[in-house]
């Protein structure tokens, strides 16, 4: 005689994931469940479902470092259960930390003796390190302003148009009025004699960018530099300058070693780099460096007990995991200056490829610099029948994700594409996306253009010579959306 037994709700453990009921139960998305599931079905359905993103090292829109050795992985994953806050609990990591700060420091020039302890923290990124600067910058100008009986109720910072949003985010959280030098078709990157002439008594510092989000291009900090000095001399207001090397802090040092843009700049008062850029570590650490101790106000810092010893702390957060600190101390040691400098050169020469590969196809203008952070911002020659924002569309179709932007104010007639050269993307690579590059353009050729319908395809040629309208730009981008989709189910496309 054959025995059974009904199955219970408990045998589910022995089934596989995919034979289980939970991959037919829809999952609460906006309130947490009533019952627990297996952690296997859990890390199965989320799996799946995270599949449906981008895949990062195809991702040319970030700069943020998508590849590290096994080796420093494994290290963040020992190291993910440390509070970085707890210093007295994990005074190693603390140490670690100094001696980040130290080594990148000196790569910057910093004025230290041999033995002189370099001032500076590790931040969750640039943006945070910025926030802290400028609140450095706005303490500094407001107690020179108490000490000689003058108003400091109206700070400003002096910046290019070209500046990435933590700089827009810092004036508005802290009451710092923003001042900003407009761009211009062909410049797209601060003129420092139009921000020297911007400057005035309330200006807490000026802000220069080595290696502009939007082209990569540095600014000429040396000529900023110099002239600030002499309207310092002139006007005996000492404006500072900050310099927001987040993304070329670490190449410049390395490739471009003759240029004065750092600590040798007497202006020069603090500098932040992301280390999560070309510092090589994965998203979640940037950097922070003065000049001096004397640039930092000791009343910033704050000094706490409860953890178990006097720590001084001078964050926005509190608590953060060690693992990117430990992280960017691993590369600093394992590549040393070589190492950084063979990646930054390998970078620089994909760079020069992709660029080639692109100019070849004599359908493009390029915008991005052969100086700075190694991208490759371009943009149409003829707008007549197509824009960037389809061939954007179109190369998600081959897994390659290539924003398409417009310029900031007054060069936002101006569109282009840009891919970012990080250390992961090879020479292989390079050439596969130019020819899947030349693939889209041929197949637009062969399509009814959407734009010549909406705009005429005279208005549309002319583009240089006046602003688009965002609206009408963005309807005809949104028709012809439906239209490439509508195509993709005739074709039977997947």
């Amino acid at each position: 005689m054959v025995l059974s037994r009904a199955a219970t709700e408990s045998d589910e453990n022995v089934c596989s994931t995919f034979g289980s009921r939970y991959v037919r139960t829809a999952l609460p998305k906006h309130k947490i469940g009533e019952s627990s599931i297996p952690k296997e079905a859990a890390y199965q359905i989320i799996k799946d479902e995270l599949m449906l993103d981008g895949n990062p090292r195809l991702n040319l829109a970030s700069f943020v470092t998508t590849w590290m050795e096994p080796e420093c992985d494994k290290l963040i994953m020992e190291s993910i259960n440390k509070n970085y806050v707890d210093m007295d609990e994990y005074p190693v990591t603390t140490e670690l930390q100094n001696r980040c700060v130290n080594m990148i420091a000196r790569l910057f020039n910093a004025p230290l003796e041999e033995t002189e302890t370099a001032m500076g923290v590790g931040t969750v990124g640039s943006s945070e390190a910025i926030m802290l600067a400028g609140l450095a910058f706005k303490r500094n100008w407001q107690n020179k302003r108490k000490a000689e009986g003058k108003p400091y109720d109206k700070p400003n910072i002096v910046t290019g148009a070209n500046v990435q949003v933590c700089w827009e985010k810092f004036a508005r959280y802290f009451e710092v009025e923003l001042k900003e030098v407009k761009l211009s078709e062909g410049y797209y990157v601060m003129d420092p004699d139009k921000a020297a002439e911007m400057v005035d008594e309330n200006t807490i510092c000026v802000a220069a960018i080595l290696g502009s989000t939007l082209n990569g291009e540095f600014e000429d900090v040396k000529r900023l530099n110099d002239l600030l000095v002499k309207k310092n001399e002139e006007t005996g207001w000492n404006t500072p300058i900050h310099v927001d090397a987040a993304s070329g802090g670490f190449i410049a040092p390395f490739i471009y070693p003759e240029l004065e843009w750092d600590f040798r700049l007497p202006l020069v008062k603090s500098i932040n780099v992301s280390g999560h850029k070309y510092g090589l570590v994965y998203a979640g650490i940037g950097w922070v460096v003065w000049r001096t101790q004397q640039d930092l106000p000791d009343e910033l810092i704050f000094h706490i007990n409860y953890l178990g010893a006097d720590q001084p702390t001078f964050t926005l957060n509190f608590s953060k995991g060690s693992s990117q600190i430990i992280a960017q101390y691993y590369q600093l040691i394992r590549l040393g200056f070589e190492g950084y400098k063979n990646v930054m050169e390998n970078c620089r020469e994909n760079m020069v490829v992709l660029r080639e590969g692109i100019e070849k196809t004599e359908r493009f203008n390029i915008v991005s610099k052969e100086v700075g952070v190694p991208l490759v911002a371009f943009s149409l020659k003829d707008h007549s029948f197509h824009n960037e924002f389809e061939i954007s569309e179109m190369l998600r179709r081959f897994g390659w994700i290539v924003p398409a932007y417009t310029m900031p104010a007054d060069a936002q007639h101006i569109t282009v594409l840009r891919v970012v050269i990080r250390e992961d993307f090879s020479r292989t690579l390079a050439e596969r996306l130019v020819a899947d590059i030349v693939k889209v353009l041929h197949e637009l050729d062969t399509l009814p253009s959407k734009i010549s319908k909406k705009m005429g395809a005279e208005d549309f040629g002319n583009v240089k010579g006046k602003k688009v309208d965002r609206d009408v730009l963005m309807e005809v981008i949104v028709g012809w959306r439906k239209f490439v989709k509508d195509r993709k189910k005739m074709n039977g496309v997947c």
